[in-house]
C-alpha cells in the first residue's frame, strides 16, 4: 500500500507524542462536516475573545494548571512562583510534553531592575561517555536513536526553578509545589487531547519497545491498564514523593541527594551511562535574551544552544517586505514567510550549537545586513531549490509545554519545558514517577559538526519561549510549542499582531502553515530523501484547512509542494499575555488546538 508524503509527516509528529484529536464520548464519522461555527457579535467567526484581567494571567496547556498559577498569585506569589507551580502542575497533567525529567528555558522581564533576563536550564551529556565511545554503542547507526538510555542527558528543569525562585520568588517552595503534590495524590481528570497524546505515546513505545530496555516502570506509572481516557482520573503517587522530596530538601534533594543516586542506580542497572557525577556537576545559566527590530517592535529570543535566534534571523529577512499589502491569507505572504524559515533554518543547521564548544557567529547572524543580504535570495515568483547557509567569512568555523504567567506588580514569565520527543526516552527510574528526557537525540554524529556529540555538552535545543518590547517596556510574552514549528509559529504571530492587527486571540486561532524539510542540526536531513534528491531541501509546505485552495493553488505555481493538513497536530500550541502599555491591563489567549486555558483575576 502507497502511504502518502502527508500521512508520513503526521505519522512523524504522533511519534514525538503529537496525536490528532477528536471528541470524547463518540467518533463523529463524518456526522458533523455539513455544520461549522457560530456567528459571533464581534470578530472573525473562527476565533474567540482574549481574556481581560487587571491584577494577573496565567496562560497553559491545562486549564487545572493557570488555576494553580492564579491560585499562587492570590496567595501572594510572584509570576515566577506560579510559573513554577504551573508547571510543575503540567508534568503531572501533561507527562506527553514535560515534567522533572526534561529541560527548561524561561525569559523573564523583572519590573524592579526594570530588565529582561533569560534563563537555559537544559542539561549535558554523560561526562563518563566519549565520542568513541557512543559511536561503539551505535553498532554502525548514523543517528542517535530516538528512545533507551543513550540520548538520555541531565534533565535541567528543577534546577531552573530553583534559579528563577533564587532571584524571583516570594513564597517558599513547599507551597509552590503543594497543588502539583496534592493533584499527584489525588487525582484529576484527563483531558481530551492529553488522553490522545497518551494513546498515541504507548503505541510508539509499544514499537521501539527494544531499544527502550527497561518499560516495566513506565507501564506502572502512565499505563497500567493501558493509556488513561478522557475524563478518567489518573494519579502518580511516585511523582507526588520526589515533589515532596524537592519542595523540603530543595534542588540538592533532586541532583545532590536520593533522587540523584536513585538514577544512577537504575542507569547502571539498565547499562546507561548518566551518573550521580553528572547531577551533582549540574548548573543552570543566566543568559542575555537577543533582540531584534521588527517593524518598531523589539523581538527578543534565547541565543544558542537553543534555536530562539531563527525567529530573529526570519524577523530580519520579513523586516524587509510590506506584508500588509496582501491579505493575510495569500500566496504572497505565505511565499515570502516560508522561503524566510528555509533561510533561517539553513543557517540553524549549520551553525547553533552549544556555544561552550563552537565559536558562532551571532552578531553577524542577527544583523540587520545579514538580513537583507538573505532577504535578496527570495524570489517573489518562484521558491530557492537550493537554498544554502550563509558564509560569515570568518577562519574556523519534539514535544513541549508552554506557559505565561504575568502577577500585579508588572513581572512576566515566559516559560518553556519539554521532555523533547513525546514522553521521552520511555525509561522511569524506580520509584520517581516521571521520565527522562530524549534530547541528546539531536546530537551530531558529525566530527566536524558545531553540534556534534562530546562529554557533558548540551544538545541542540528546539524549545523556545518568546517576549516582545516595545519603546524599553514589556508588551507581550507569548510561546507556540512544538519542534522546529516554534520560530516559524512565533514570526506567524508576530506578523498577525504587527502586520495584521489582531488581536491576541485572533492571532492564535488563524490558520498557520508549517514548513518541513532542509538540514537538520544533526548533520542530516529533516526528511527522509537523499540530500541529492531536491526535495529534501524543497521539503512540504503544510498548511491548515483556512487556507484557501486559491492560495494553495497558486503556491504550488510557485513551487511550493503543499500539503493541507486538517487536524492541528503539527502547528503547535500557543500561550500569550499582552500588557497594555498605557493601562497595565493584561489580556491573555490559548488556543484551540490544546486543552488550555487562560485565566485573569
Amino acid at each position: 500500500m502507497m502511504i502518502s508524503l502527508s500521512q508520513k509527516l503526521i505519522a512523524i509528529f504522533l511519534s514525538t507524542g503529537l496525536a490528532m484529536t477528536g471528541p470524547a464520548f463518540a467518533d463523529s464519522s463524518g456526522l458533523t462536516d455539513d455544520i461549522g461555527s457560530g456567528g459571533r457579535p464581534v470578530g472573525p467567526s473562527w476565533s474567540r475573545s482574549p481574556v481581560y484581567a487587571e491584577h494577573g494571567m496565567a496562560a497553559t496547556a491545562h486549564p487545572l494548571a493557570s488555576q494553580v498559577a492564579i491560585d499562587i498569585l492570590k496567595a501572594g506569589g510572584s509570576a515566577v512562583d506560579a510559573a513554577i507551580a504551573a508547571n510543575a502542575t503540567l508534568g503531572l497533567m501533561e507527562p506527553t510534553g514535560n515534567g522533572v525529567g526534561g529541560d527548561l528555558f524561561a525569559i523573564i522581564w523583572d519590573p524592579e531592575t526594570e530588565k529582561l533576563y533569560g534563563l537555559n536550564a537544559s542539561g549535558r551529556s554523560p561526562m563518563g561517555r566519549s565520542y568513541d565511545n557512543l559511536i561503539e554503542q551505535l553498532d554502525g547507526q548514523k543517528t542517535l536513536p530516538p528512545f533507551g538510555h543513550l540520548p538520555v542527558s541531565v534533565p535541567g528543569a528543577v534546577d531552573g526553578w530553583f534559579e528563577m525562585h533564587g532571584k524571583f520568588g516570594k513564597l517558599p517552595m513547599r507551597k509552590i509545589l503543594a497543588p502539583a503534590i496534592a493533584y499527584a495524590e489525588k487525582g484529576f481528570p484527563t483531558s481530551p487531547v492529553i488522553a490522545k497524546y497518551l494513546e498515541m505515546n504507548y503505541a510508539r513505545f509499544e514499537e521501539y519497545m527494544e531499544i527502550i530496555t527497561e518499560f516495566d516502570n513506565a507501564q506502572a506509572t502512565y499505563f497500567k491498564d493501558g493509556p488513561v481516557s478522557a475524563g478518567e482520573i489518573f494519579k502518580n503517587p511516585d511523582l507526588a514523593k520526589t515533589l515532596r522530596v524537592i519542595s523540603k530538601k530543595g534542588r540538592d534533594g533532586f541532583y545532590k541527594g536520593t533522587i540523584a543516586q536513585t538514577i544512577d542506580t537504575y542507569m547502571k542497572r539498565i547499562g546507561g551511562d548518566l551518573r550521580y557525577e553528572d547531577f551533582a556537576a549540574h548548573k543552570s545559566e543566566w543568559i542575555d535574551p537577543g533582540c531584534v527590530d521588527y517593524k518598531g517592535y523589539d523581538f527578543c529570543e534565547l541565543p544558542p544552544n537553543g534555536q530562539g535566534f531563527a525567529a530573529l534571523q526570519m524577523a530580519n529577512i520579513l523586516k524587509n517586505v510590506d506584508l500588509a499589502q496582501w491579505s493575510r491569507g495569500s500566496a504572497e505572504v505565505l511565499h515570502y514567510i516560508t522561503e524566510a524559515k528555509r533561510l533561517a533554518f539553513e543557517d540553524l543547521a549549520h551553525f547553533y550549537a552549544d556555544p561552550e564548544y563552537s565559536d558562532i557567529p551571532i552578531e553577524w547572524l542577527l544583523s540587520e545586513d545579514y538580513g537583507r543580504e538573505r532577504f535578496a535570495l527570495i524570489n517573489p515568483e518562484k521558491v530557492n531549490p537550493t537554498p544554502m547557509p550563509g558564509d560569515p567569512k570568518l577562519e574556523g568555523e519534539g514535544d513541549t509545554t508552554y506557559l505565561t504567567v504575568a502577577d500585579k506588580d508588572g513581572m512576566m514569565v515566559s516559560l518553556i519545558q519539554s521532555n523533547y520527543r513525546g514522553m521521552g526516552s520511555g525509561l522511569v527510574p524506580d520509584g520517581l514517577g516521571f521520565m527522562l528526557q530524549n534530547r541528546g537525540e539531536l546530537y551530531s554524529l558529525d566530527p566536524d559538526h558545531p553540534n556534534v556529540y562530546a562529554p557533558g555538552k548540551r544538545p541542540f535545543h528546539t524549545i523556545i519561549p518568546a517576549f516582545v518590547m516595545k519603546d524599553g517596556a514589556p508588551l507581550l510574552s507569548f510561546g507556540l510549542m512544538g519542534g522546529g514549528m516554534q520560530p516559524q509559529g512565533h514570526m506567524q504571530i508576530l506578523i498577525n499582531l504587527v502586520d495584521y492587527g489582531m488581536n491576541l486571540q485572533e492571532a492564535g486561532d488563524a490558520a498557520r502553515l508549517n514548513h518541513i524539510g532542509g538540514r537538520a542540526p544533526t548533520g542530516s536531513y529533516n526528511l527522509d530523501d537523499a540530500p541529492s534528491d531536491p526535495s529534501a531541501l524543497l521539503g512540504v509546505l503544510n498548511v491548515e484547512p483556512g487556507i484557501s485552495e486559491k492560495t494553495i493553488e497558486a503556491l504550488r505555481a510557485k513551487g511550493h509542494n503543499v500539503e493541507v493538513v486538517s487536524n492541528g497536530v503539527m502547528f503547535g500550541g500557543y500561550q500569550a499575555i499582552w500588557r497594555d502599555p498605557e493601562t497595565g491591563i493584561y489580556s491573555g489567549a490559548t488556543e484551540m488546538r490544546k486543552d488550555g486555558l487562560a485565566i485573569g483575576y
